[in-house]
């Protein structure tokens, strides 16, 4: 079951994250406008915010498991569409896949809660981990695919949108999700029988002040991770680097926090609560992002190191708060919904917000502003979050 977890997870970030290196090639071949750019940035935050709460209805009628294959499978068709260069396509493609994403991660640390009680903070780490590892891939590969491509294919060897080999490289991500389809086809519960025989209804959620720190949490320091996945790229390539070696900082950065989600578990069962380290984590964030924006362009790398690290653990320690916050796992999975619905929802407005600055003042300065007032949001909401506590709710059995 962990491993099959961690393969879904590592599928989770790479319709988001194969975007940003190859998003001005796909503006150039689209003639995308600078707002439909923006836009297609603010996709996954928006949909994961407006669909997520659909999450729980779908899980009591059908179970986790099989609405975990039908996500995947739709999550496949959704990230294959891409191949199609045409900017309403890539639209279309886009809300698919972020729309099966948004299901999932609201299923994810449900499921984990569920059936490793003992462990949360181990499992969310593990498929954190996934989830960074695919996202820095995604963001490694996609500029190199779309360049061999180009000179395998298409005649196009830079891969600068004079031919569709950015769409292709798009498209080639739905591979490792088409995998995870079969290695989850396993995990079914035979035909016939309930994945969830019973069930609880959750009453109070939205009145606790806890459950809406979580959610203030969870949606900031999103904002900040969809700003960095939709834009660093980008802003990189605006400072004299190549679209490769973009992308190749980007990955960097994903694969920190990939290690930074695995170790964060240890250090966390160590702490009383979370308190301190989910500033720490919002504090570095702050000072790397203004690393990355204004440093000299050699030292980048290590701004993008420090970037991943705190990322990471940002977010591996947003799910913790979760599963942590919930007294078992029918409030873990509402909370959830919550956190990650609304959350997402407040993510949405970051890399929209931030695309709109760029555009209209061409500074990186006023980039640099907004995010470190998010991480000011965040760090505060995450310091509330992190105290030892559960929320307060009311549960009661129904039948499933």
């Amino acid at each position: 079951m962990a491993a099959s977890l961690a393969l879904i997870a590592f599928s989770l970030r790479t319709p988001i994250t194969s975007v940003g290196p190859i998003l001005l090639d796909a503006v150039r071949a689209t003639h995308l406008s600078p707002a439909g750019a923006s836009m297609l940035t603010t996709l996954p935050s928006l949909c994961f915010g407006l669909f997520g709460p659909l999450a729980p209805m779908l899980s009591r009628r059908v179970g986790s498991e099989r609405a975990l294959l039908a996500l995947l499978v739709l999550l496949t068709a959704g990230t294959a569409l891409r191949v199609v260069p045409s900017w309403q396509v890539l639209y279309v493609g886009q809300i698919v896949a972020c729309f099966s994403i948004g299901l999932m991660n609201v299923l994810m640390p449900g499921v984990v809660k569920r059936d490793f009680p003992h462990h949360v903070a181990l499992m969310t780490g593990v498929y954190s981990a996934a989830m960074c590892a695919g996202a820095a891939s995604a963001a490694a590969v996609t500029a190199p695919a779309a360049n061999a491509l180009g000179h395998l294919f298409l005649g196009d060897g830079n891969g600068d949108g004079n031919g569709n080999a950015w769409a292709w490289a798009l498209a080639l991500w739905a591979l490792p999700v088409a995998l995870a389809v079969l290695i989850w086809l396993g995990q079914l519960p035979p035909v016939g029988t309930r994945a969830e025989r019973s069930t609880r209804i959750v009453r109070g959620l939205w009145r606790s002040r806890l459950a809406w720190q979580v959610t203030v949490f969870m949606g900031s320091q999103s904002s900040l991770a969809y700003i960095v996945f939709g834009w660093l790229a980008t802003v990189l390539r605006m400072r004299g680097m190549s679209a490769v070696d973009a992308g190749l900082l980007l990955s960097l950065s994903v694969i920190a926090q990939a290690a930074a989600s695995l170790l964060l578990p240890f250090l966390v069962a160590r702490l009383a609560d979370q308190r301190a380290i989910n500033v720490i984590a919002l504090a570095m964030t702050g000072v790397s992002l203004v690393g990355c924006f204004f440093a000299p362009i050699s030292t980048t790398w290590a701004w993008a190191l420090l970037l991943g690290v705190a990322q990471g653990s940002a977010f591996t320690l947003a799910l913790t708060v979760i599963g942590l916050r919930s007294r078992d796992s029918h409030v873990a999975a509402q909370l959830s919904s919550m956190a990650q619905g609304i959350g997402y929802l407040i993510a949405s407005c970051g890399p929209f917000i931030a695309g709109s600055l760029l555009h209209a003042t061409g500074s990186l300065y006023s980039l640099a502003a907004l995010c470190v007032a998010i991480c000011a949001l965040s760090a505060w909401c995450g310091y509330a979050a992190g105290r030892r506590d559960h929320v307060n709710v009311q549960t009661e059995a129904t039948t499933a």
